[in-house]
């Protein structure tokens, strides 16, 4: 069994999202990736992307909004993206949400400009 310590799980940013990585195949999980997710208040993504697996969205604090809906999530909520779907995450709220994240391992972003993309924190 792997144990992933909170003190110790990699810590990874880019503008407005901090990733801390929890499951995935280099920390002990062959199948699945798992992460939290903390997205700043009054984050308005750019980053739309599509990604070749089912993703899930689980709602621990705050108010997001997915796209390409705008469904607003709050709370105890949680979204499956199927694979392909465009998704571009927002948080219009006045305080910064937490999330949790699962997908299956292994899987590939493509951006909007056609780059694609294996994140570190599902390596």
């Amino acid at each position: 069994m792997a144990i992933i310590r909170a003190a110790d799980a990699p810590q990874f940013q880019l503008p407005g999202v901090h990733f801390t990585g929890l499951a995935a195949p280099s920390r002990g999980s062959k199948g699945l990736c798992t992460w939290r997710l903390r997205v700043e208040a009054g984050l308005r993504s750019d980053a739309a992307h599509t990604l070749d697996r089912d993703e899930i969205f689980m709602v621990l604090s705050g108010t997001v909004q997915l796209t390409p809906n705008g469904e607003k999530l709050g709370p105890g909520d949680a979204a499956v993206v199927p694979a392909g779907e465009e998704i571009q995450l927002s948080n219009l709220g006045e305080t910064d949400a937490e999330l949790y994240v699962a997908i299956t391992a292994g899987f590939t972003g493509t951006m909007a400009d056609g780059s694609t993309v294996q994140p570190p924190w599902a390596q």
